[in-house]
């Protein structure tokens, strides 16, 4: 059974539970998140004893924020519309991520998903050796990347073919602002001579980008390039850690078969699709050796 049959043969009922968000849940889970987030930053802030070593699990928090970004970009967090773009516009700041330039390329992403021609996530070149694995997983490759967009779209000079014509007024706004809100926070910091930002996010940001990197190639790495969502994404399984910091979309096969299912819903789902899926890892770890030994033995890379 492909996605499409799966989900045509839900019933009416189960499509209302499953696509029913809730502001419960979602502001639960991000009160949690950012108490995390708050505590930590306070400690290394307090400089309490070997404070430096919070840094990393500050910064694993903070780059995380990518998965709550993803689903406030399809507006599933919240039911208010308004509070999940907030909630985008907020994460996007400290991933350098465009909320508005990020909903169209998502979206690209999700009407293509592993279609080589078509895909947004599967331009570019991707690593062919170990060595360039490892350079892809530093996350420099990605930041370099996203400023990159920032500056381009800021310029007006936007040429991304997912961004319709009449979003690019809206894309160019929408990085000049962030430029704007950066220069004054950095400016600010150089009048108090603080280094609060490079401690509370510039340096924690670089340490937590390669644990995404390796989260994030889990999701399509090594997948069928084929219009089944129950064969090129992966469902993988792994311990309520990373569920919680990943917004359960460990579940990635679940949510591309049924992008409107909620981040609280995808378990629930999970028990639906399970007898179908056909591409699912035992970790984390499990994936990325297997990944390392593919490029070792010149197969085919991870996306």
């Amino acid at each position: 059974m492909d996605h499409k049959t799966f989900v045509a043969s839900l019933s009416p009922e189960q499509r209302r539970t499953l696509t029913a968000t809730s502001n419960r849940a979602g502001l639960v889970r991000l009160f949690w998140y950012l108490a995390l987030m708050v505590s930590l930053a306070a400690l290394v802030l307090a400089r309490v004893p070997l404070w430096w070593l919070l840094l990393l699990p500050l910064g694993i928090l903070q780059v995380f924020l990518f998965t709550l970004n993803h689903e406030a970009i399809h507006r599933t967090v919240f039911r208010p519309r308004w509070l999940n773009d907030a909630v985008s516009r907020l994460c996007s700041l400290v991933l350098i991520l465009p909320t508005e330039w990020f909903r169209y390329f998502h979206f690209e992403h999700h009407r293509h998903t592993q279609d080589p021609e078509r895909d947004p996530e599967l331009l570019g070149t991707k690593p062919q050796t170990r060595l360039a694995l490892a350079w892809h997983v530093s996350g420099i490759p990605l930041w370099i990347a996203s400023i990159g967009v920032v500056l381009t779209n800021a310029l007006g000079r936007n040429a991304d073919g997912f961004v319709p014509g009449s979003g690019r007024a809206k894309v160019a706004l929408e990085a000049r602002l962030m430029l704007a809100l950066y220069a004054a926070v950095l400016l600010l910091s150089l009048w108090a001579q603080s280094a609060v930002l490079v401690w509370l996010w510039l340096v924690p940001v670089l340490l937590g980008q390669p644990f995404l990197r390796l989260y994030l190639m889990a999701e399509h790495g090594r997948c069928a390039f084929v219009a089944n969502m129950f064969e090129n994404s992966r469902t993988t399984f792994t311990g309520p850690l990373i569920r919680f910091l990943a917004w359960n979309m460990p579940y990635h096969a679940e949510h591309h078969a049924y992008p409107t299912v909620p981040f609280h819903k995808l378990p629930a789902l999970h028990a639906l699709t399970a007898p179908h899926l056909r591409v699912t890892s035992e970790g984390y770890s499990q994936f990325t050796a297997e990944t390392v030994a593919a490029l070792a033995q010149g197969a085919e890379p991870a996306p």
